[in-house]
């Protein structure tokens, strides 16, 4: 007779599990890919559809959206959920702007694929293509994005070529000067121009609102604190807000500053040390 195996605390029998889970985890990821670019695609024939049958027709501009709400009626009716006039308008522009669907295959979800649609553009739209299917972003911080102008940003100091990778590949960081922009918009905190408010005040909203602000940071930036203790050669401070770059592996130092910056607010050494402003009218 067989001996009972003992698997109380036995490594072997801890690792069984961890892989049963991890291709479970693995196959589940796989499953859900398929099904969004299924999905993807079908939404991108439906346009396909649509366009052709409006030129097959000679249907004007202005009869197009006529159909569209014919369309979602009918569809409705047939198929159920999903099938807005909003939404077919959506698969109508997908195949507009993409008549070949192979570079949207597999990048993104419909309800992203939605947000970076309304972007003109096309260098601009590749871009967040790119960068959103790097970074795995959720449609808010897609939309965060593009709001607040990534984009525009990050091409305002490159060349033609420059741009153009940019559009291609998204953010690519490799020295400290990709990742510092010279303007941050800040109107996520709420903050109106002429409202009298101090540097704490300022710091206060960053940090109710710091989920926004790392989004706004770019890519790579962890919080570590604010009021940090630091001690910089013989003196000794407290620092408004640090950040970890897990990137370019150093600390980034932000001193927060309503009024004009003064020499003596910049202080040089070996660190990496950054002036944040806010002007106040």
């Amino acid at each position: 007779m067989n001996e009972p195996i003992e698997i109380n605390n036995n490594k072997d029998y801890e690792e069984l599990i961890k892989s049963i889970e991890n291709i479970v985890s693995s196959s589940k990821n796989k499953i859900a890919n398929t099904i969004n670019d299924t999905m993807v695609e079908t939404y991108w024939n439906i346009g396909k559809y649509i366009i052709e049958f409006e030129q097959k027709g000679n249907i004007k501009a202005e009869y197009g959206k006529q159909l569209l709400v014919r369309l979602s009626k009918d569809l409705k009716l047939r198929l159920g959920k999903g099938y807005s006039r909003s939404n077919l308008y959506n698969m109508r522009k997908m195949y507009e702007l993409y008549p070949i669907f192979q570079p949207l295959a597999g990048k993104l979800s419909w309800t992203n694929l939605c947000e970076i649609l309304t972007i003109s553009d096309e260098l601009e739209r590749n871009f967040y293509i790119a960068e959103a299917s790097k970074e795995k972003w959720s449609k808010r911080t897609l939309r965060r994005q593009i709001e607040s102008g990534l984009f525009l940003k990050l091409a305002v100091s490159k060349d033609k070529k420059e741009i153009l990778d940019l559009a291609k590949m998204g953010q690519e960081i490799n020295e400290p000067k990709d990742i510092i922009k010279s303007i941050y918009t800040l109107d996520f905190l709420n903050i109106e121009d002429k409202t009298d408010y101090s540097e704490s005040q300022l710091e206060e909203k960053i940090i109710e609102k710091l989920e926004d602000f790392l989004l706004e940071l770019g890519k790579g930036f962890t919080f570590v604190g604010r009021q940090y203790p630091i001690h910089i050669g013989n003196d000794f401070y407290h620092a408004d807000l640090v950040f970890y770059h897990r990137i370019l592996k150093c600390f980034v130092i932000i001193d927060l500053k309503i009024n004009k910056v003064k020499h003596e607010d910049i202080r040089t050494n070996e660190y990496v040390y950054g002036i944040f402003c806010h002007r106040r009218k």
